[in-house]
């Protein structure tokens, strides 16, 4: 399993938009001139037409550079949720500003610290009009302060449904959160009977929200690829420049065996996370296990990989100035994002009939 000539120049003009145009300025030129937000839209919504290979590429460069721009939230969550919803009235509303990079979208879901579908409580009710009232309070909402087309999920009488509700709304409450990793917009969403109009068929949330849980997973573990891969070069490189008691502590046997290990890591993190891509691609039915199992590993590798940088730089990894703090509150944050790594080991092992009865 390799990407194609096709994705490497993808990464190859990501990377070198990334490296021209650090941090949130990158979104401009990223959507504009390469057409990042709608590579997985489809041609008839003003899309690329792509697929999960190009995400892929795209989030593994994103996590090379621990980039800030609202790739995620919008692309990887709002969008799939919506052409998952089969409305196309609202896709045909929604996704063609959403795929220019004009719009970002942000998908309010996780309650409680939780992306399971069932935990939703939020509450819809059914008002005038074919509209409907929702209550309810959202967490981790990526991107949700500043996004402009707000998805929320939330129960009926037939279940966990999906709603849009305006941003500017009477009843709609908006704060970016302070993380630990401050390079991930998150936002927190209070609903008091704000005004919602379904997407999709009632009671169809459920089905909604495991698919785009899946692809997030997906996605997720790219982008974990991608910075733990770099934290690997990082340290690699500072191994070899770094003289103790007249030598490289890259020559020294302890230092050669904890990068060899930090490279098994990432590169069977890679394996982990290019069999979920691949089957995200083909739409395999085996994409929930390969998905848990990626989001697993990955989360571990990285977070195993940013300890060792920090570890290996010794007295400069731990200071403000080096950037590896960053790294390693983006591995911690990330292994908790969609679930933390004992969540989705449940989730591959009930998939693979392993659960406790």
């Amino acid at each position: 399993m390799r990407p194609t000539e096709e994705q490497e120049e993808l990464r190859s003009a990501v990377r070198a938009v990334l490296g021209r145009h650090p941090g949130e300025a990158a979104w401009r030129p990223l959507t504009e001139q390469i057409g990042v937000a709608g590579l997985a839209v489809p041609e008839e919504y003003g899309g690329a037409g792509y697929g999960a290979g190009e995400v892929h590429v795209v989030m593994e460069e994103l996590g090379r550079e621990l980039s800030p721009v609202p790739y995620l939230g919008s692309a990887v969550l709002a969008v799939p949720a919506l052409l998952a919803s089969g409305d196309r009235e609202a896709c045909a509303r929604l996704l063609p500003d959403l795929a220019s990079g004009a719009v970002v979208g942000a998908l309010a879901w996780a309650e409680n610290g939780s992306w399971d579908p069932s935990a939703v409580r939020a509450e819809a009710a059914a008002g005038p009009g074919g509209t409907w009232r929702i209550t309810g309070t959202k967490e981790h909402v990526l991107d949700g302060a500043e996004a402009g087309v707000l998805l929320v999920a939330a129960r009926t009488g037939a279940g966990v449904s999906l709603f849009e509700v305006s941003v500017d709304g009477a009843g709609v409450a908006r704060s970016a959160t302070v993380t630990m990793d401050s390079t991930r917009a998150q936002a927190r969403v209070v609903l008091t009977e704000a005004e919602g109009r379904l997407v999709g068929a009632e009671g169809e949330g459920d089905r909604v929200l495991a698919h785009v849980l899946d692809l997030a997973c997906t996605a997720l573990a790219a982008e974990q690829v991608g910075a733990a891969a770099r934290c690997l070069d990082i340290t690699l490189a500072y191994a070899r420049e770094r003289v103790q008691f007249g030598r490289p502590i890259g020559s020294f046997q302890a230092v050669k065996h904890r990068l060899a290990d930090a490279y098994v890591l990432v590169e069977s993190a890679r394996s982990a996370a290019l069999g979920a891509s691949f089957a995200a691609a083909s739409a395999d039915p085996a994409l929930t296990r390969l998905a848990a199992g990626a989001k697993s590993a990955c989360s571990e590798a990285f977070s195993a990989v940013a300890g060792e940088m920090i570890q290996l730089h010794g007295g400069i990894g731990i200071t403000w100035e080096h950037d590896a703090h960053r790294y390693f509150k983006r591995a911690h944050g990330s292994s908790q994002l969609f679930g933390p790594p004992a969540w989705h080991r449940a989730r591959l092992a009930a998939e693979l009939g392993l659960a406790a009865a």
